[in-house]
């Protein structure tokens, strides 16, 4: 049961004001179809830590922990500045991007939003230490339901409220911050601070 416990409350705690929670108030504002984008984080969440669990430990050997830190301060980045440009959903919801609809957009979205994320991290150190992996991927995923499933809700009810503009400067911000942490990471394992 330990393997299943510990890993919900861990990951619930370490989401909480993550970028997946800017994602999925974004999702929910977008579409304002509350079911498909939960299923569309289950299917994500199963799946990356899936294969967090299975091949995480081998893909870290191949850098070194400053090296991991930088490549992530570069992708914080890019993204915070993807961020800023409004794309044709935001405007007018193309029918280029809502063909893909929100259970697949959310399931594409999160999945890459995971990479690398602190919680994909720790879904490997928890498959390492506990012998239940099943156990130990179902309890990230749990976790990742608890914090992100009532942004979900809320982003729907409020959706005709939300300023999406404000809300992309918003996020491109929170990631800007995320390149600089992970940039002050990488000196400080360099011993250059």
């Amino acid at each position: 049961m330990e393997s299943l416990l510990v890993p919900t409350l861990i990951v619930a705690l370490a989401e909480i004001g993550d970028k997946t929670q800017l994602l999925a108030l974004l999702l929910a504002a977008r579409f304002r179809k509350p079911l498909p984008i939960i299923l569309g984080i289950v299917a994500a969440t199963l799946a990356n830590h899936l294969a967090a669990g299975a091949v995480g430990n081998w893909v870290a050997g191949f850098f070194s922990p400053m090296t991991l830190r930088w490549i992530l301060a570069a992708c914080f980045a890019a993204v915070a500045l993807w961020t800023l440009i409004p794309d044709k959903l935001d405007d007018d919801e193309s029918a280029r991007f809502k063909r893909f609809g929100p259970f697949l957009t959310t399931l594409i979205a999160f999945f890459l939003a995971e990479m690398g994320d602190k919680t994909q991290v720790a879904t490997v150190m928890l498959a390492a230490q506990y012998p239940h992996f099943l156990l130990v991927v179902l309890g990230t995923t749990l976790g990742m339901l608890l914090a992100n499933v009532p942004v979900v809700l809320a982003g729907n009810f409020a959706a005709e409220r939300l300023p999406l503009t404000l809300i992309r400067r918003l996020a491109a911000l929170a990631f800007g911050a995320l390149a600089l942490y992970a940039a002050y990471e990488a000196l400080k394992v360099g011993g250059m601070l």
